[in-house]
């Protein structure tokens, strides 16, 4: 076998086991130039799932999981799983966010709830009007649609 056959034949298969890689994994091909934007939709991806998976969580006020949580206890926790540092806070997380439209949101996107400038409440966006959240005392983590209009949204990653 020549070193060009050999080399050849490497790749073929590191290329099979990367695409099994992805395929089994879910993870995004990365295009020159996309990096950015590639790496917050799987951080987003990843996020949003970690967030579904605490489904039937009991709220609790100050918990950041993995078996309670609070509203931005919940986001910091599904992000912090993906691999993105989030800070504490609802109105923290909006100001390390970037802001986005609301026509340009996407599922893993964090919704910010607002009266007055003030962020009062976060939670992912699931796509279709809807969050996961983490809503209040005597409640649990659930998918809810989104319920006000004084809404904004933010992208991590």
């Amino acid at each position: 076998m020549t070193a060009h056959t050999h080399v050849s034949s490497l790749a073929v298969r590191l290329g099979t086991v990367c695409a099994l890689t992805l395929a089994v994994t879910g993870a995004t091909t990365l295009a020159p130039g996309a990096t950015h934007e590639a790496y917050a939709a799987a951080v987003a991806t990843k996020a949003l799932h970690v967030a579904a998976s605490k489904k039937g969580s009991p709220y609790q006020f100050g918990a950041t999981g993995p078996h309670r949580f609070d509203c931005s206890g919940l986001t910091l926790y599904s992000f912090k799983q993906a691999g993105h540092k989030l800070p504490r806070t609802a109105q923290q997380q909006y100001n390390h966010a970037r802001h986005i439209s609301g026509s340009a949101r996407k599922a893993g996107d964090l919704v910010f709830f607002h009266s007055g400038g003030r962020v009062y409440h976060v939670g992912i966006y699931a796509g279709n009007g809807k969050i996961w959240h983490s809503p209040k005392a005597g409640t649990v983590v659930r998918l809810e649609r989104i319920w006000s209009h004084s809404v904004w949204y933010g992208r991590v990653g």
